[in-house]
């Protein structure tokens, strides 16, 4: 199975943990999703076979289906793009965008209790500084989904911000209005997701601007932006089964990395079943096969 570490397109622009881009002139950008993976805000020397490709091709799914909430960045897919002469294997992890000028936050929305927000409960009985109700346990649903904003890190780790501290840098009218949209395709995604078996425990998004309007861009409810767990084993209490990379996270933890680079390799074992969860994750959720 062909994989994807980095690319060697030309006008490379930008690389970050997990993507690369590329500039096409005219206002738009070729973005590809590589085979690499990030856990802690570390990339790690292995790559997934294909995940890229299930995270670009199930970032087109969910831009779809969100339009009606907010546009988005995406013009086509990679390989739908016959004016973009490129490697049919990078084609699959790519979709041709428009260029945005980013918000520079990530926008997090919680709907069950797990994670760095479990980790902060434990600690101080809040999420992102709020207080919570008493005996919650892990994986219990919130009433309603949490807003819970960081930083945007290309290198080290996000930092979680308040709300108020999010209106300074973007405005008190901005940070509602991506709340709102947020929170929006959140439910929507959420609703959609637990017909096909798979809860949505939370999820992050970014936004930037394009022609004045405020615009989704990069990923969509991935496994890499989002935790999505099984329907048929979740119980409050407990590590929920999952189709995401918390299967590497707990590997990676099991076997002591402290979570500050140069992270180690993963065993042949862990890269098959976090490639099928991958898989998994698309299929349960789309229906369809990878292009």
């Amino acid at each position: 199975m062909i994989t994807v570490k980095e690319t060697s397109l030309p006008n490379l622009i930008h690389r970050g943990k997990v993507r690369d881009t590329h500039d096409l002139g005219e206002g738009l950008l070729l973005m590809v999703a590589t085979d690499r993976i990030s856990a802690f805000d570390v990339v790690l020397p292995t790559v997934i076979p294909e995940k890229g490709v299930v995270l670009n091709q199930i970032s087109a799914f969910w831009f779809d289906k969100t339009t009606e909430i907010v546009p988005n960045h995406m013009i086509s897919l990679g390989i739908d793009q016959s004016t973009v002469s490129i490697p049919r294997e990078i084609a699959r992890r790519s979709m041709v965008v428009r260029k945005a000028q980013r918000i520079d936050v990530e926008c997090v929305v919680r709907g069950y209790i797990t994670g760095s927000a479990w980790a902060e409960y434990r600690r101080e009985g809040s999420v992102s500084g709020v207080p919570m109700p008493d005996n919650l346990r892990e994986g219990d649903r919130f009433p309603e989904p949490l807003f819970t904003p960081t930083t945007k890190a290309e290198v080290g780790h996000d930092e979680n911000i308040s709300l108020s501290q999010m209106e300074d840098m973007v405005g008190r009218e901005m940070t509602e209005k991506l709340r709102q949209f947020t929170i929006q395709i959140y439910v929507s995604a959420r609703d959609l997701a637990i017909e096909k078996g798979i809860i949505i425990a939370d999820t992050k998004m970014e936004f930037g601007i394009i022609d004045d309007e405020i615009t989704l861009i990069d990923e969509l409810l991935t496994p890499d932006s989002s935790r999505f767990w099984d329907v048929t084993g979740y119980a409050p209490g407990k590590s929920q089964p999952n189709f995401d990379k918390q299967f590497v996270r707990d590997w990676l933890d099991e076997h002591g990395w402290d979570h500050e680079p140069p992270a180690p390799s993963l065993p042949a074992d862990v890269v098959v079943k976090t490639s099928q969860r991958y898989h998994d994750a698309f299929k349960k959720l789309t229906g369809e096969t990878l292009i």
